[in-house]
Order: C-alpha cells, then sequence, then structure tokens
C-alpha cells in the first residue's frame, strides 16, 4: 500500500513541533512529511523522530502531491492558503479559528463526531476545534448520549503554551524578574501572568464575552449538539502545558455521580482519575505529554435537578490541537475517505 505525503505547515511553532512528534509517535502512514514555514524560517531545522528536516517557505511550495497538509500557522495564513492548498487535492486540517464555523467545513473531534468527516470533500478542508473546546467535548460526548445535556457552564484555566512560544518565554522571564527583583515586562498578555490570572483569552466581543468563551460556546453546539446552551469564562494561568475546566452540567434526564464515572471510564479518549482523598485528582503537570483527557471530581450538583460537577484535564498541545488534527487525518485513512495519490517513482 502506498503511504502517504504530509506537509506540516508551521513547523517552528509550538503546535508544528508537536504534529511532528506526535506523527512519528504514531507510526502515521506517511512515507514523505515536509516541514513548511514563513519565509524568515526557511532552513530552521525541526525534528521528526530521529530526523532533522529542514524548512521550506510555505510561498514557493508546490502542493500538487500532497496528501494532507496539517495547518498550524496562525488564521490570517490559514484564511488565505488553506483554500490554495485544498484547490491542489491535498486535504488541509487547519488548526486555526478561520473555518471551524464555517458551513461547508467539518468541525472534528474523532472521539465525538468522526461521521462528519466525510463532509471535508466541498472545500478540503476540515477544522480543529479550539484547545477548551476539544477536551470538554470528549468528556461531554458520551454523558451527553446518557442524560441529554441541557446546560454548561465552565470556567477554564488555561495555560499559557495555548498563547505561542513568546507566551510561555513571558512567563519565565516574569518569574525570573520576581525573583530577582528586576523589571517585570508585559508583551504578550494585557496583565501579568506571573503569580498571577487573567480572566482575558482573545478579543472582547459585543456582549462582554471574549472571543475565546464565543469559540467554546458555538463549537460545542456544531459538533455535538446546537441545543445545549453554554456559558463560559476563560481564564489565563501561570502554567506552561495544560489546561483545566471546572465544568458544570445540568442534563435533561437523571444522572448519578456514580453512573458518570462508569460511562466516562469506558468512554473513548477519557481517563477517570477520581479519589476522593488529598491529590486524587489530576493535575495539568501530570497530563502533559500524555494523550487523554483526564477527569477528576466527579460530583453532584445539589442546585439544580439533574446536575453534576467535574474537572477535566489534558494537554492543550496535544489532544487539544496537534494529536486531534492527526487523529483527524487517521480517520480519513480509517474510513478510506482519502486515497494517496500516485506519485512518479
Amino acid at each position: 500500500m502506498m503511504g502517504y505525503k504530509v506537509a506540516v505547515v508551521g513547523a517552528t511553532g509550538n503546535v508544528g513541533r508537536e504534529m511532528l512528534a506526535i506523527l512519528d509517535e504514531r507510526k502515521f502512514p506517511a512515507d514523505e512529511v515536509v516541514a513548511l514555514a514563513s519565509r524568515r524560517s526557511v532552513g530552521v531545522e525541526v525534528s521528526f523522530g530521529d530526523k532533522t528536516l529542514k524548512c521550506k517557505a510555505l510561498e514557493h511550495y508546490d502542493f500538487s502531491d500532497v496528501d494532507i497538509c496539517l495547518m498550524s500557522a496562525g488564521g490570517s495564513v490559514s484564511k488565505e492558503w488553506s483554500p490554495k492548498i485544498g484547490a491542489q487535492g491535498a486535504v488541509v486540517i487547519d488548526n486555526s479559528s478561520a473555518w471551524r464555523m464555517d458551513p461547508d467545513v467539518p468541525l472534528i473531534v474523532p472521539e465525538v463526531n468522526a461521521a462528519a468527516a466525510a463532509g471535508y470533500t466541498k472545500k478540503n478542508i476540515i477544522a480543529n476545534p479550539n484547545c477548551s473546546t476539544a477536551q470538554l467535548v470528549v468528556a461531554l460526548k458520551p454523558l451527553h448520549d446518557h442524560a441529554k445535556i441541557k446546560r454548561v457552564v465552565v470556567s477554564t484555566y488555561q495555560s499559557v503554551s495555548g498563547a505561542g512560544k513568546d507566551a510561555m518565554d513571558e512567563l519565565f522571564s516574569q518569574t525570573k524578574a520576581v525573583y530577582t527583583n528586576s523589571e517585570l515586562v508585559n508583551k504578550k498578555f494585557p496583565k501579568r501572568i506571573a503569580f498571577n490570572v487573567i480572566p482575558e483569552i482573545d478579543v472582547f466581543m459585543e456582549d462582554g464575552y471574549t472571543k475565546e468563551e464565543w469559540k467554546m460556546m458555538v463549537e460545542t453546539k456544531k459538533i455535538l449538539d446546537p441545543a445545549i446552551k453554554l456559558s463560559a469564562t476563560c481564564v489565563r494561568v501561570p502554567v506552561f502545558v495544560g489546561h483545566s475546566e471546572a465544568v458544570s452540567i445540568e442534563f435533561e434526564n437523571p444522572i448519578s455521580a456514580d453512573e458518570a464515572r462508569n460511562i466516562l471510564r469506558n468512554a473513548p479518549g477519557c481517563l477517570v482519575i477520581d479519589k476522593h482523598e488529598p491529590g486524587g485528582y489530576v493535575t495539568p503537570y501530570e497530563a502533559a505529554g500524555e494523550d487523554a483527557t483526564y477527569i477528576s471530581r466527579i460530583r453532584t450538583d445539589p442546585t439544580v435537578d439533574n446536575g453534576l460537577v467535574l474537572w477535566c484535564v489534558s494537554d492543550n498541545l496535544r489532544k487539544g490541537a496537534a494529536l486531534n488534527a492527526i487523529q483527524i487525518a487517521e480517520v480519513l485513512i480509517n474510513r478510506k475517505l482519502l486515497t494517496a495519490k500516485k506519485r512518479a517513482a
């Protein structure tokens, strides 16, 4: 069987590097992987397993023999390039928010709505959800199937890696500045992030919600069920990798904490770690570098009928981004929705 040719756009960024690592880890059936980036990153070396790839320029690349393009170069690059790449017959799996709400573009979390991936042929583009949405819907889906979710209230505790490498550097340098009594400089964040939390992710919208909070609302509806009502407060916390969420869920039908625990234990992509004792739950520190969505602190919410509360944690660079994109590519292959292009030997 012919292997696939995969291009990774944005290969020098946090998520691009993670994509290359995961392609190798999962032994993805690629016989060629190309690293692409902006002109200023041409020649930069990135690792792919025990090999090194030199980045080539996106602007000059010919995609006519590429099967899958994993795109993680931001919204404006994706808006311009994804349709051009799709037109050359490569399927673009895009990690930005550019295409998520386009009705002709499937928005996919494989554990939740893999079947919808078949709709990619309209534009040859599939969207990867927002990192905080991805882990949330993995946890909500099996519970929704069992007892039908009416309403969700979620507060997030999102790590700085979600805002890119510069954001990670800023947390590091500010933390150092606190200890050495030097000046703290805010470039990437509107306020200091070291020893602080910031309830602002993405831009503010008319209604007072931020764009990140809005994304969680609309993406959950598109992926899981348009009838679900969701309200979010998204907060940046001084953690390097791993997003956490406190989630209150109101169901149409009765469901106990024990039932929820059993359902989630058997659900794809979920790992329940829920002992009611000191340290009997998962924090972002343990979730970093792992693939699962970890679920802890499952308990009844006595303030509503059929209510549950839970804590969910995942590595935002993996399930929230790179891993999910590669799982989407695996769905295309496993469901025979994509065949490798014939390439000259």
